[in-house]
C-alpha cells in the first residue's frame, strides 16, 4: 500500500499557497492541551504518520519535520520513511528547536499558520515574541490541516458518568467551595478551567472520550459568587445526572457555548485562568476590559494530593493490581514453559484479562508496553497485528501496564527472565534497580521538589557511564490521567518551576537503561510522600511504596547489591507476599511464594 502521507502534505501546501501562509505548525494537542487526544484532533498523526503521543510537525513551503523526543526516536524513523518530512531529535546537540528553526527559515512578511484551538496562551506569546522579532506574523484563525483532513474523526460522544462519593470520598459540592474560597483570595470573580482531569475531579464526574482516560470534553466556568456552568454535550448526561448537578449547583450548557460565556462577562469582573491551560482559541473571547489573573488552576494542587480516605482505596487497589500480575505472570511463564506460541500481543491480553477479573475495574490507563528483548529499548514501543514479536524461553520481556479502578489508577513496569539471560542483562537490571532503591529510600526536607532528587536514581548508572532519557517519576491521578501535575521526578529544566513534594501526593519512580537493538530495563514502581520524621533542621518526608508485585530476582545480580539493598528488596518482597497471598491460591500463589522467597 502506498504511503498516504506525501499527498496530504501537499494537499496543506496547496492550501497553505492558497491563503498565503508560509508555514504550519501542528502540534499534539487538543482545546484542553491534553497529551492523550480524541482522534478528531489527531492532526499531526493524520498528516505525518507518526502516532507517538508527543511531537510538533512543521510544514513549510519546501521542507517540513517532525521534532519529538528521545522515547520515539526509533518508532519516528520508521513511520516516517519515505514522507519526506524530516525527523528533528528533540534535545539533541545541533538540532534547532522548531521556533528557532521556524525563525531561521521564515523571512520577514511571512505568515505562519496554527490552529487556534491547539495553542496555549501562553504558547502562542511565545511564538509571537519569537517570531515577532523576525517580522513574521502569526494567524490563529485558520485550521489548515482541517480544512484537507477529508475523513476526520467525529467528536466523541461516549456518556458522562457519576464517580460514585463511595470512592470519590469528597462531595463535588464541597470542592467547589474550596476552589471559590480560593478564588476569594485571590480576587477573582470568575475562574475558567479547561483541563479535563481538572474539571472531571471537581465535578466527580468520569468519562471515556480519551482513551485509556477516564475523562471528558467539557469546559468549566466557576463564579465566586453563584452557580458553576459546565460547558459539555448535554446528550452525555442522563437526566438524573444532570438532577444531581443541579441540586449542587452545576449547570449544563453545550460544548461550543463557552466562548459566548466568556464574552458576556463585563468590565467589574476578574477572570482567573491558567494560559498554560487555556487554549487561545478560547481566551480570545474574554472582553479587553474584563480583568485577568494569570496562575496555575487551584485543582491542580488539590488534586495532586491525596486524601486519607483516597489512599485507602489506593492501597486496596495496588493489592488487587498486584494479584491480577501474579496471575498473568504466572501464565505467561507456565505457557512458554508448555511450549505455547506467545507473542506479545499475548501478553497485552494476559494482563488485561487479569485485571478485568477484579473488582471495581474499569479498563487500562495506558496502552501496555510489551518490549521483548530489543522491543524493550524503546520506551514507548507498542506491538501491533502489523509488527509484534514472538516470545521465547530465554531473554528479557518488559512490560509496562496499568489499570484504571474506581478508587485508583496503577501503573508498573517489570522485567521477566523467560530463560537465560546474558551477564550484561542482569547487571543492568540490577544497576537500574539499584537506582529505584536509592530514591525509594529518599527522605529529604519538606520543600524538596522533584528535580532535587532526580540523580539519586540515576547515580548508579551514572557511576557505570549509563544513563537515560526520559523522566524519573511522573503524578498519577485518583482514577483520572495516568500522567498529572504538577510534581514530577525529572533532571532540572532551565526556567522550569521547582514544584515541591507534598505529603499525598502520588508519583511514579521509573530509572531505566536503553541499549537499541540488544534490551531495555526499567523498574517502576508508584510511591506516596509521607511524613518521616522531625529534626532541628525541620520537617522530614519521604516515600511510602504503593506497588505491590514482586521483581524477577531471575533478572538480577545480586553480587551487585549492597547489603542494604539486599535488605530493602527482601523487605519489599515479605510485604508483597503478606499483601497478596490472601489473594491467591493454588499455582498462582506458588508463584508469589517462589518469587517473594529471600535472596
Amino acid at each position: 500500500m502506498s504511503n498516504p502521507v506525501p499527498a496530504r502534505i501537499a494537499a496543506l501546501r496547496a492550501a497553505m499557497q492558497q491563503h498565503g501562509i508560509a508555514a504550519v505548525v501542528v502540534p499534539s494537542a487538543d482545546p484542553h492541551l491534553s497529551e492523550y487526544l480524541p482522534g478528531y484532533w489527531q492532526a499531526r498523526a493524520w498528516l505525518s504518520g507518526f502516532t507517538g503521543s508527543a511531537g510538533t510537525l512543521v510544514v513549510a513551503r519546501e521542507q517540513a519535520g517532525l521534532w519529538t523526543d528521545s522515547r520515539y526516536f526509533a518508532q519516528a524513523e520508521q513511520q516516517l520513511a519515505g514522507s519526506g518530512i524530516a525527523l528533528m531529535k528533540l534535545h539533541v546537540p545541533h538540532t534547532p528547536e522548531h521556533m528557532d528553526w521556524l525563525a531561521a527559515h521564515l523571512r520577514e512578511g511571512d505568515v505562519l499558520a496554527v490552529a487556534g484551538d491547539s495553542v496555549s496562551l501562553a504558547g502562542l506569546r511565545a511564538v509571537e515574541g519569537k517570531l515577532g522579532e523576525h517580522g513574521v506574523r502569526v494567524r490563529t484563525d485558520l485550521d489548515l490541516p482541517g480544512m484537507v483532513w477529508r475523513d476526520r474523526p467525529a467528536l466523541p460522544q461516549a456518556r458522562v458518568v457519576e464517580h460514585p462519593i463511595a470512592w470519590a470520598c469528597t462531595p463535588r459540592a464541597d470542592k467547589l467551595v474550596r476552589l471559590r474560597n480560593a478564588l476569594r483570595k485571590r480576587g477573582a470573580t470568575h475562574h475558567l478551567v479547561s483541563s479535563l482531569d481538572d474539571i472531571a475531579w471537581l465535578c466527580n464526574l468520569r468519562g471515556s472520550d480519551v482513551e485509556c482516560n477516564p475523562v471528558f470534553l467539557a469546559h468549566l466556568l466557576v463564579a465566586a459568587e453563584g452557580k458553576a456552568t459546565l460547558f459539555a454535550e448535554r446528550g452525555k448526561f442522563d437526566d438524573a445526572l444532570v438532577a444531581q448537578l443541579a441540586a449542587d449547583g452545576v449547570a449544563i450548557a453545550g460544548y461550543a457555548g463557552v466562548t459566548g460565556a466568556l464574552a458576556e462577562l463585563g468590565k467589574d469582573d476578574v477572570l482567573l485562568l491558567d494560559p498554560a491551560r487555556v487554549v487561545c482559541a478560547v481566551s480570545s473571547a474574554v472582553p479587553a476590559d474584563v480583568r485577568r489573573i494569570e496562575a496555575a488552576n487551584p485543582s491542580t494542587a488539590y488534586k495532586a494530593v491525596k486524601s486519607p480516605a483516597e489512599l485507602d482505596h489506593v492501597r486496596e487497589v495496588m493489592r488487587r493490581d498486584g494479584a491480577a500480575l501474579a496471575g498473568a505472570f504466572r501464565e505467561i511463564e507456565h505457557q512458554l514453559a508448555q511450549g505455547k506460541p506467545l507473542t506479545e500481543l499475548d501478553v497485552h491480553r494476559l494482563v488485561h484479562a487479569a485485571r478485568a477479573a477484579q473488582p471495581e475495574f474499569v479498563g487500562e490507563s495506558f496502552a501496555t508496553i510489551a518490549g521483548y528483548q530489543a522491543n524493550g529499548a524503546l520506551p514507548h514501543y507498542r506491538a501491533t497485528q502489523e509488527s509484534h514479536s514472538a516470545l521465547q524461553a530465554k531473554g528479557l520481556l518488559l512490560i509496562d501496564s496499568g489499570g484504571q479502578y474506581l478508587g485508583g489508577t496503577t501503573d508498573i513496569t517489570r522485567v521477566l527472565a523467560l530463560g537465560e539471560t546474558t551477564a550484561e542483562q542482569r547487571r543492568d537490571a540490577t544497576l537500574v534497580l539499584k537506582g529505584m532503591i536509592a530514591l525509594s529510600r529518599a527522605r529529604f526536607p519538606k520543600g524538596a521538589s522533584g528535580p532535587q532528587l532526580d540523580a539519586l536514581a540515576r547515580a548508579p548508572l551514572w557511576a557505570t557511564g549509563c544513563d537515560y532519557g526520559h523522566g524519573t517519576g511522573h503524578g498519577v491521578g485518583y482514577f483520572l490521567n495516568v500522567h498529572e501535575g504538577p510534581q514530577a521526578i525529572r533532571p532540572p529544566l532551565s526556567g522550569g518551576a521547582l514544584v515541591a513534594l507534598e505529603p499525598g501526593m502520588i508519583t511514579s519512580i521509573e530509572p531505566g537503561l536503553y541499549k537499541p537493538g540488544r534490551h531495555g530495563i526499567r523498574h517502576e514502581n508508584l510511591a506516596v510522600v509521607v511524613e518521616a520524621d522531625r529534626t532541628e533542621f525541620g520537617d522530614f518526608l519521604a516515600f511510602e511504596t504503593l506497588t505491590l508485585c514482586p521483581f524477577d530476582r531471575r533478572a538480577l545480580e545480586p553480587g551487585l547489591l549492597a547489603p542494604d539493598e539486599r535488605a530493602w528488596l527482601d523487605d519489599y518482597h515479605a510485604t508483597v507476599r503478606a499483601a497478596l497471598a490472601p489473594l491467591l491460591d493454588g499455582a498462582d500463589l506458588a508463584w508469589l511464594e517462589r518469587h517473594c522467597a529471600p535472596l
